[in-house]
């Protein structure tokens, strides 16, 4: 029983770690094309600032 107790603990600290892994530039970047952006800084400027996703189409 103290054995599957450890390993349950062990599984939990790691999915914790998991979840508040923050994911890195180059997976932001991607996830930002999926919503209209050019890239990740970008999407925060229409988000937090006077940019929208307009600006990423100028010709």
């Amino acid at each position: 029983m103290e054995k599957k107790r450890e390993a349950l603990k062990k599984l939990l600290a790691a999915v914790e770690k998991e979840l508040l892994h923050k994911p890195n530039k180059k997976t932001l970047d991607r996830l930002s094309l999926l919503v209209g952006f050019q890239d990740w800084d970008s999407f925060q400027d229409a988000l937090h600032g006077d940019a929208d996703g307009k600006t990423n189409y100028k010709s």
